[in-house]
């Protein structure tokens, strides 16, 4: 099915890949002002769509339950594991998590759709369908940096 977040999350996919694939070594390596490199921050978009991907998943299985998360704290605790990894390991890392996301969404229904989006405002769960509102803003930063 075909929701407004698809052709966003799609044009943000390709986005990213077009973004990686003209990456070096060093660009890899350049640091934002807040202290992520670019690979770092490759990694931590990968881990959210993860987070998004696992919670869909289960959420699909009718096993609604409450997914808080302290996104400060996670993304404080992530730094180090996603300045730890490969920076071409990021890559691969975040492209397949954001291929496997974006294809778990478009196999919703428009019922189960609004029961997950009626759930996680219920429950103060943090998640958005539409990936490419924190993809976006992190390939802004990126680009910034590269220019």
């Amino acid at each position: 099915m075909t929701f407004p977040y698809s052709e966003q999350n799609a044009q943000s996919r390709r986005r990213l890949e077009t973004l990686v694939r003209r990456l070096s070594d060093e660009d890899l390596a350049r640091s934002t002002d807040y202290g992520w490199t670019v690979a770092a921050l490759l990694a931590h978009l990968a881990f959210w769509d993860q987070r998004v991907l696992v919670i869909l998943r289960r959420w699909k299985e009718d096993r609604f339950d409450p997914s808080p998360i302290d996104s400060a704290a996670v993304n404080d605790a992530l730094r180090v594991i996603c300045h730890g990894l490969e920076p071409r390991t990021a890559i691969e890392l975040c492209l397949s998590s954001a291929q496997a996301v974006d294809a778990e969404l478009d196999t919703l229904t428009p019922e189960l759709v609004k029961q997950m989006e009626e759930h996680a405002a219920a429950t103060e769960t943090q998640f958005r369908m539409n990936r490419s509102l924190h993809r976006d803003g992190h390939l802004n930063d990126i680009e910034a940096l590269l220019k």
